[in-house]
Protein backbone atom coordinates (compact mmCIF):
# COMPACT_ATOMS: atom_id res chain seq x y z
CA UNK A 1 0.00 0.00 0.00
CA UNK A 2 1.59 3.41 -0.81
CA UNK A 3 1.81 6.02 1.16
CA UNK A 4 3.12 9.47 1.58
CA UNK A 5 3.49 11.11 4.99
CA UNK A 6 4.96 14.80 4.78
CA UNK A 7 6.20 16.62 7.73
CA UNK A 8 7.86 19.97 8.29
CA UNK A 9 4.88 22.57 8.03
CA UNK A 10 4.67 25.21 10.37
CA UNK A 11 4.32 29.12 11.16
CA UNK A 12 7.24 31.35 10.19
CA UNK A 13 7.50 34.85 9.75
CA UNK A 14 7.80 36.42 6.42
CA UNK A 15 11.38 36.00 5.51
CA UNK A 16 11.74 32.47 7.42
CA UNK A 17 12.78 29.25 6.07
CA UNK A 18 10.90 25.32 6.40
CA UNK A 19 11.78 22.46 5.40
CA UNK A 20 9.19 20.07 4.64
CA UNK A 21 9.89 16.00 4.14
CA UNK A 22 7.87 13.64 2.55
CA UNK A 23 8.54 10.03 3.88
CA UNK A 24 7.27 7.32 1.53
CA UNK A 25 6.17 3.80 1.98
CA UNK A 26 5.01 0.80 0.11
CA UNK A 27 7.20 0.89 -2.89
CA UNK A 28 10.10 2.33 -3.76
CA UNK A 29 10.59 6.05 -5.09
CA UNK A 30 13.69 5.43 -7.07
CA UNK A 31 11.93 5.06 -10.54
CA UNK A 32 9.66 7.49 -10.22
CA UNK A 33 9.00 11.46 -10.89
CA UNK A 34 8.16 13.25 -7.64
CA UNK A 35 6.67 16.08 -6.54
CA UNK A 36 5.29 18.86 -4.38
CA UNK A 37 2.04 20.79 -4.44
CA UNK A 38 0.04 23.61 -2.36
CA UNK A 39 -3.45 24.54 -2.43
CA UNK A 40 -5.23 27.41 -0.60
CA UNK A 41 -8.80 27.78 -0.11
CA UNK A 42 -10.90 28.41 -3.03
CA UNK A 43 -8.11 28.29 -5.60
CA UNK A 44 -6.36 25.06 -7.50
CA UNK A 45 -3.97 22.92 -6.61
CA UNK A 46 -0.66 24.22 -8.10
CA UNK A 47 2.72 22.32 -9.33
CA UNK A 48 5.45 23.55 -7.00
CA UNK A 49 8.16 21.94 -7.73
CA UNK A 50 9.20 18.32 -9.13
CA UNK A 51 12.11 15.71 -9.44
CA UNK A 52 13.28 13.25 -12.06
CA UNK A 53 13.81 9.71 -10.45
CA UNK A 54 17.68 10.30 -10.30
CA UNK A 55 17.19 13.86 -9.40
CA UNK A 56 19.12 15.21 -12.45
CA UNK A 57 15.88 17.22 -13.68
CA UNK A 58 14.20 19.85 -11.64
CA UNK A 59 11.40 21.91 -12.10
CA UNK A 60 9.63 25.05 -10.45
CA UNK A 61 6.74 27.44 -9.85
CA UNK A 62 8.06 30.62 -11.53
CA UNK A 63 7.31 32.85 -8.16
CA UNK A 64 9.52 30.22 -6.19
CA UNK A 65 12.41 29.97 -8.26
CA UNK A 66 15.48 30.80 -6.12
CA UNK A 67 13.67 30.61 -2.80
CA UNK A 68 12.89 26.83 -2.97
CA UNK A 69 14.76 23.60 -3.63
CA UNK A 70 13.37 20.23 -4.19
CA UNK A 71 15.66 16.97 -3.45
CA UNK A 72 15.01 13.75 -3.06
CA UNK A 73 17.08 10.49 -1.19
CA UNK A 74 16.20 7.46 -3.22
CA UNK A 75 18.55 5.43 -0.48
CA UNK A 76 15.63 7.04 2.19
CA UNK A 77 12.79 7.14 0.48
CA UNK A 78 12.19 10.83 0.95
CA UNK A 79 11.20 13.76 -0.72
CA UNK A 80 11.82 16.85 0.53
CA UNK A 81 11.33 20.87 -0.31
CA UNK A 82 13.64 22.94 1.37
CA UNK A 83 11.58 27.00 1.28
CA UNK A 84 13.35 29.71 1.85
CA UNK A 85 12.58 33.84 2.25
CA UNK A 86 9.14 32.84 2.70
CA UNK A 87 6.31 35.33 1.94
CA UNK A 88 2.48 35.74 2.69
CA UNK A 89 1.83 34.26 -0.77
CA UNK A 90 3.27 30.79 -0.23
CA UNK A 91 0.91 30.01 2.68
CA UNK A 92 -0.99 26.79 1.63
CA UNK A 93 -1.36 23.51 2.49
CA UNK A 94 1.77 21.36 0.79
CA UNK A 95 1.12 18.11 -0.82
CA UNK A 96 3.61 15.55 -1.64
CA UNK A 97 2.88 13.35 -4.32
CA UNK A 98 4.29 10.47 -6.52
CA UNK A 99 4.16 10.77 -10.38
CA UNK A 100 5.04 7.79 -13.18
CA UNK A 101 8.36 7.19 -14.61
CA UNK A 102 7.64 9.84 -17.53
CA UNK A 103 5.95 12.97 -17.13
CA UNK A 104 5.09 15.01 -19.93
CA UNK A 105 4.32 17.90 -17.74
CA UNK A 106 6.25 17.96 -14.13
CA UNK A 107 4.29 20.46 -12.45
CA UNK A 108 0.94 19.35 -13.78
CA UNK A 109 -0.96 17.79 -11.01
CA UNK A 110 -2.67 15.24 -13.69
CA UNK A 111 0.84 13.75 -14.41
CA UNK A 112 0.94 12.04 -10.55
CA UNK A 113 -0.96 9.28 -9.08
CA UNK A 114 -0.32 9.23 -5.21
CA UNK A 115 -1.38 12.21 -2.98
CA UNK A 116 -0.06 12.56 0.79
CA UNK A 117 -2.85 14.15 3.55
CA UNK A 118 -0.66 17.05 3.09
CA UNK A 119 1.00 19.85 5.56
CA UNK A 120 0.00 23.18 6.82
CA UNK A 121 2.55 26.32 6.01
CA UNK A 122 1.66 29.58 8.01
CA UNK A 123 3.33 32.59 6.74
CA UNK A 124 2.92 35.81 8.95
CA UNK A 125 4.13 39.42 8.63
Amino acid sequence: QVQLVESGGGSVQVGGSLRLSCAASGYKINDYWMGWFRQTPGKEREGVAAISPNGANTYYLESVKGRFTISRDNAKNTLYLHMHSLKPEDAAMYYCASGRRYIHLPLDWDGYNDWGQGTQVTVSS
